[in-house]
């Protein structure tokens, strides 16, 4: 092969890699956790957005504890028991903002249902830029800290785990991984995610 044409394979590389992460940071404000799809992940691709589970092939939910953006310690697997709605998020994210309201409203449409919501923050370099987030969107449900991600590396390959920010999971009473999306959220979003789930017995 030519030094010319070599040359033109890698621009149209760079190129088309180039539109690729154009096209996820226009769907959402960054990507992050571990890789999901392939092999035999069990869980069903909605037309809409939303990744599910049947209930008899879910994983479990890993360990998510931790320091809050307030300072408290929070472990989810407190919560065992309830349908808990799992938010990924940061403050300096676009998206976030847009649907921080509609969770909220969800939330406290849900929480005397067994319904808890818990975020998970990260990215914000301190707690300050988080904490100014919530006061603005009227956020009352709380949220681990967890700037580096790790938190979200815990989820394992192949399950429903967050893959972009903003994500949401739902997670069952059992606490296991019942349904996923990785996109902004609108009210009638989140509850056609938590309802399917709020209803199983």
């Amino acid at each position: 092969m030519s030094a010319a044409r070599r040359a033109l394979g890698r621009t149209s590389l760079l190129a088309t890699s180039g539109a690729a992460v154009a096209a996820l940071l226009l769907s959402a404000c960054g990507s992050g956790g571990t890789s999901g799809g392939g092999g035999d992940t069990n869980f069903v691709a909605g037309a809409d957005g939303i990744d599910t589970v049947e209930k008899g092939e879910r994983a479990a939910a890993p360990d998510l504890s931790g320091k809050t953006i307030d300072g408290g310690q929070l472990d989810v697997a407190d919560y065992k028991g309830k349908v808990v709605v799992l938010n990924v998020w940061g403050s300096w994210c676009g998206p976030c903002r847009a649907e921080a309201k509609n969770l909220e409203t969800v939330y406290q449409d849900t929480k005397d249902q067994g319904v808890q919501f818990v975020g998970i923050n990260t990215r914000d370099t301190s707690t300050g830029p988080a904490l100014a987030f919530e006061k603005e969107f009227g956020v009352t449900y709380p949220s681990l800290y967890d700037p580096t991600g790790r938190l979200m590396l815990r989820f394992a390959k192949g399950t429903l785990n967050p893959q972009a920010i903003p994500s949401t999971l739902v997670i069952d009473r059992d606490g296991r991984i019942a349904a996923r999306t990785l996109q902004p959220l609108s009210e009638e979003k989140v509850r056609e995610m938590l309802d399917p789930v709020l209803a199983e017995k």
